[in-house]
Order: structure tokens, then C-alpha cells, then sequence
């Protein structure tokens, strides 16, 4: 058996002092003060912040095909160290995740490698072609939790709205990767005062948020479920609250570097501030927080995307999109939600861990009696800087490199079983 003890444990509406037994994957008591008898395994978690492990519900391993910016096995280490004890990978690999066979090559890798449990997106069409649909009813089958053409958009609203009838018939989710690729163009970051100040070209918000309302309305016409990935605008924000407002089946996330950074990061052309969706102004930064507030905003994925450090090493027209995000993602909310008193911590567990877990159907993402024992152990109160050249991940490539942050992992357990970290 495994106890924890003396730790400040984040439950689902409060905090508390308690020690929590673990026997198998199953938490069985959690209490005051817990007698240690022969042979329990004890973590002392005294001045440590015990929390559900962290469910990512959109992040990038990069397996099958481009194991040179990451893999499965990096990829979950990386996913450990920030905390992460689930995460669901996106479906643009090469080749593209569009058919059981790959679903479950994906999950059985995960099962090998044995260290994050690994969830998979499976395509909405045959090879994110937005031509064909996807055999989606047998890559549910096959294990898949949900389905997007992430890193691209479903351009064709028949085709969206065809695979919002098929997904409903089987009670599956898609996830939406919005945007309007004529109006962005060949944009590479956000339009407006820095965009022009840099000489580089810009993306509208429109190119997000004219998306948005399309897949909106169509969820709406279907009475079917939508969820609309890394959320980065206010329009967007408003249109998704307005849309629940109305009893529309939507959900969204965003992503810590939506809520951290902003666009002034392009004014260095720094490629680790090209993303996609690109960084926002102080305004936009701030509807996202009023979002995640208020429950307009469902929850914060990384949306980690790794890169070769030789890609990312070109001028900025020629770089890729993303920032490498497990092994930052916590930290940076907590820094910047938290300590702000924006929310507290068990609102950020909700966003991190019991959201996604709900969305995904994968889990409580709760630390209860009788629950799986998915459990991150942390650190508070010590900062520390962000230091990218010593991630577990394959991709160095973060925008937060040299940033102070509090939120140090120093233990996660996944199914009663604690994994080895780097601390």
C-alpha cells in the first residue's frame, strides 16, 4: 500500500489537511491522520500541495511518423513531469491517426512505454483531407475519445456538419479546430499594432471567431456536442458564452500561453512565440481569464507541440507553429491565476483536471474514496526558472524558457503507482 501523508490535499470544493491510503489504483481512505503499519510505501508530503493528477485533453506526441520532434515514450515522460497523469493526443501525424488500426497502435504504445496513461483523438476525415469522412464509429471502438482535424480546420460546413450527425449517433465528441484558413492567409501572427511594428504579416481574430459561430450554429441546429479547441480571442469567448447562454452543447479550452503571454513576445521575433492560434493583445488575455472565471471557458489543455530546435531556428515566415507546454503548463497557470487571485486552487483543479476528464470520458479527475489514484505532489511555494534545455520533452522549443514560475512537480502517481521524475 501507498500513503501519503501530512499533505494540503485539493478536493472538489475545498482544500484540506489529510493523508490519503492507497491499495492497487484505488484510493481507499483519506482522513486526518492515517497510522502507518508495516510495509506501507509513505510519501511525506508535509508543505506540499497533494492534487488529482492533471488530464491534458489536447497535446501533440507526434507518433506514428515524426519521432524526431517527439514520441510516445518522451512525449508521457515529459506529460509526468508537468504533472500529468492523462493526456490525449491530436491526430496529425504522418501518417494521420484516421483508422482503428493506428488508434490502437497509439494506445498499445502507450500502455508500453507505461508512464502517462495516453488517450487518443482519432481524424474527423481521411488523412485531415476535409474530403471524406473518417471510419469513426470503429476508431471509438478501438479506444479513440474523441475526433479533430486539429492543426487544420474542417473548411467544407456540410462536411462539419456531416460529422457532427455521425458523431452524435454514437455519442462521440469533436473537437473543432477553428479557423478560416482565406482569411488567415498566410498570416503568422496576430493583426494589429505589433504585427505592423514587426513588419510581420497578420492574422484577423475574424479567422478564429467566424468559425467559431459557424460550428456553434451548426451544434445548435443539431442539438449535437461541440468543443472548440485553444480558444484565443475575446469575440471568441463571447460567442461561446453567448451559445451556453441558449443551451448550446459547446465546450472550449484555451491554453496557458493564451492567459500568460501576449503578442508583444513577436516584437523580438522569437519563433517560440509562433503559434497558432497566434498570441493576442492585453485585452484578449484578459476576456480569456474573465472566461475561465465565469465557466464560459471549460478548460486548459496545452496544446504541446514539440518541434526540432533546428525548425524553430529559422526566420520567422519558415518556422513552425507551437510551444513545447507539459513540463510549463501547471506552473504557469497557477503563477497566473492563482497567486493573482483570479481563482483558487480548486477552481484550477476543476480546469486542469476534472473538466477534461469529463469532457473526454476518461475519469473523475478527482481525489476521492473509492477513485483511481491519479495524483501529482507539489511544490507551491518555491519559484523556480524555467530552464528548456533540461526538458524530458524532445522539443526545447518553449517561449517560456528563462521565466520565473512557482509550481515544482515532485511526485506523480498514476493508477497507485508512483513514476519516476526528474526534479
Amino acid at each position: 500500500m501507498l500513503l501519503i501523508k501530512n499533505g494540503y490535499v485539493v478536493l472538489k470544493d475545498g482544500v484540506d489537511n489529510l493523508d490519503i491510503l492507497i491499495d492497487g489504483k484505488k484510493i481507499i481512505r483519506m482522513e486526518p491522520h492515517i497510522e502507518e503499519e508495516s510495509g506501507y510505501d509513505v510519501i511525506d508530503a508535509s508543505s506540499l500541495a497533494v492534487i488529482p493528477g492533471l488530464v491534458d485533453m489536447h497535446c501533440h506526441l507526434r507518433e506514428p511518423g515524426l519521432e524526431y520532434k517527439e514520441d510516445i515514450d518522451s512525449g508521457t515522460r515529459a506529460a509526468l513531469q508537468g504533472g500529468f497523469t492523462s493526456v490525449a493526443c491530436m491526430p496529425n501525424t504522418k501518417p494521420v491517426i484516421d483508422n482503428a488500426s493506428l488508434v490502437k497502435y497509439v494506445t498499445d504504445r502507450g500502455v508500453e512505454v507505461d508512464n502517462a496513461k495516453v488517450y487518443c483523438i482519432g481524424a474527423i476525415t481521411k488523412g485531415q483531407e476535409g474530403e471524406e469522412l473518417a471510419e469513426m464509429a470503429s476508431m471509438k471502438a478501438a479506444g479513440a475519445v474523441a475526433f479533430s482535424d486539429d492543426g487544420r480546420p474542417v473548411s467544407n460546413g456540410n462536411m462539419m456538419r456531416l460529422a457532427l450527425e455521425y458523431a452524435d449517433s454514437f455519442s462521440a465528441l469533436i473537437i473543432s479546430h477553428c479557423e478560416d484558413t482565406a482569411l488567415a492567409a498566410d498570416g503568422v501572427v496576430n493583426e494589429g499594432f505589433n504585427a505592423t511594428v514587426s513588419g510581420l504579416k497578420g492574422i484577423s481574430r475574424a479567422a478564429e471567431e467566424v468559425m467559431v459561430a459557424r460550428d456553434i450554429i451548426l451544434a445548435e441546429t443539431l442539438g449535437a456536442r461541440i468543443h472548440i479547441a485553444h480558444v484565443s480571442t475575446r469575440g471568441s469567448v463571447e460567442l461561446v458564452r453567448e451559445a451556453k447562454r441558449r443551451g448550446v452543447k459547446v465546450t472550449c479550452e484555451t491554453c496557458p500561453h493564451y492567459f500568460s503571454a501576449t503578442d508583444d513576445e513577436i516584437l523580438s521575433y522569437n519563433t517560440n512565440a509562433k503559434i497558432n492560434p497566434p498570441l493576442r493583445t492585453e485585452s484578449d488575455v484578459a476576456a480569456i481569464i474573465e472566461g475561465l472565471k465565469d465557466g464560459t471557458i471549460d478548460a486548459i489543455a496545452t496544446d504541446h507541440a514539440p518541434h526540432h530546435a533546428d525548425e524553430k531556428n529559422q526566420e520567422f515566415y519558415l518556422a513552425p507553429n507551437g510551444t513545447s507546454g507539459f513540463e510549463t503548463a501547471f506552473a504557469l497557470s497557477y503563477t497566473n491565476l492563482v497567486l493573482p487571485d483570479y481563482m483558487d486552487l480548486p477552481a484550477l483543479m476543476r480546469l486542469m483536471s476534472a473538466n477534461p476528464a469529463r469532457i473526454l470520458n476518461v475519469g473523475s479527475g478527482e481525489l476521492a474514496v473509492g477513485e483511481t489514484a491519479d495524483i501529482a505532489i507539489v511544490d507551491l511555494d518555491n519559484q523556480y526558472t524555467v530552464d528548456a534545455s533540461k526538458f524530458v520533452s524532445k522539443g526545447k522549443n518553449s517561449l517560456f524558457n528563462g521565466w520565473k514560475l512557482n509550481g515544482i512537480i515532485k511526485h506523480v502517481i498514476v493508477d497507485g503507482i508512483e513514476k519516476e521524475i526528474k526534479i
